[in-house]
């Protein structure tokens, strides 16, 4: 190779690598990420995979709930209950490791064992890049009031959830996107008999599901509930087990709400079959 063909080659791979690190940058400040986080964000595994769990930076035991106002990002630092906080039962009525205030948002997560009643969310609040290893009563908590209010969960994962990932108490929306989660009960339920209710709409979109699990989302059409599901992908459930979208006649009264009804229905329940793979 001639000198002038070698150093052609040299800037033509200079180029290839800023032209990489620039890319890499710009998507690390699109979604907020830490460098160590965009090693395992969904975002950058291919096109319908889910991605790989990230390996904790470090480990932070939480006697107290963290307050969150702002954003908080946890550098996918490890957290988990002590003291009062070290149970991980289904007992209703536990504290959380983290209480967001109305728009808050927490990112770069791990939430590990015991993780007590995971985050609760006042008011509208983003997690981005949360994830779950082991949820005690549920993984988060929803209160919003307002109508308004919208709750985005955006990337990372949860593991073992007996019962509920995402408990829906509150008003207004929740938006699920690029998040997987695995050996659960039910992925999101709309309270089906607090003593305040409201209307409550649920997008679960771009989603991870491996078996074993009970049902996807659980809504109270009496109360104009919604549930729209798009690009799910359920691994491992030939048997088609796992419920799509169950129906429920939720009350405030505390007592047990009827099901009524499972699957998409086109008003209350909105997805086709083509909404749904199974791998």
């Amino acid at each position: 190779m001639s000198q002038l063909s070698g150093r052609s080659e040299l800037r033509k791979g200079r180029k290839r690598r800023l032209t990489r690190r620039r890319a890499i940058g710009a998507l690390t400040a699109a979604v907020g990420l830490t460098g160590a986080a965009v090693a395992t964000n969904v975002m950058l595994s291919p096109a319908g995979a889910a991605a790989a769990w990230p390996t904790p930076k470090g480990t932070q035991a939480v006697s107290a709930t963290i307050e969150v106002s702002g954003t908080y990002d946890g550098g996918l630092k490890r957290f988990h209950g002590s003291g009062e906080l070290g149970g991980d039962g289904q007992d209703e009525g536990q504290d959380p490791i983290f209480k967001l205030k109305d728009g808050a948002v927490l990112k770069n997560v791990v939430i590990g064992s015991p993780a007590a009643d995971g985050i609760h969310c006042a008011g509208s609040c983003t997690l981005q890049n949360v994830w779950w290893e082991d949820v005690g009563e549920d993984a988060a908590t929803f209160k919003g009031k307002s109508a308004s209010s919208v709750y985005t969960v955006y990337g990372g994962g949860a593991r073992k959830a007996s019962d509920k990932v995402f408990q829906f108490n509150g008003a207004g929306k929740l938006v699920i996107t690029k998040f997987q989660v695995s050996e659960f009960g039910k992925l999101v339920r709309s309270c089906g008999n607090c003593s305040t209710q409201y209307k409550r709409t649920i997008i679960v979109n771009d989603v991870d599901i491996t078996a074993p699990g009970k049902s996807i989302a659980g809504i109270n059409t009496n109360y104009g509930d919604t549930a729209a599901l798009r690009n799910i992908r359920i691994h491992g459930d030939s048997g088609k087990k796992i419920s799509t979208c169950d129906r429920f006649t939720g009350n405030n009264t505390g007592a047990e709400p009827p099901k009524t009804g499972t699957g998409p229905d086109g008003t209350f329940c909105r997805f086709t079959a083509a909404d749904i793979t199974y791998r």
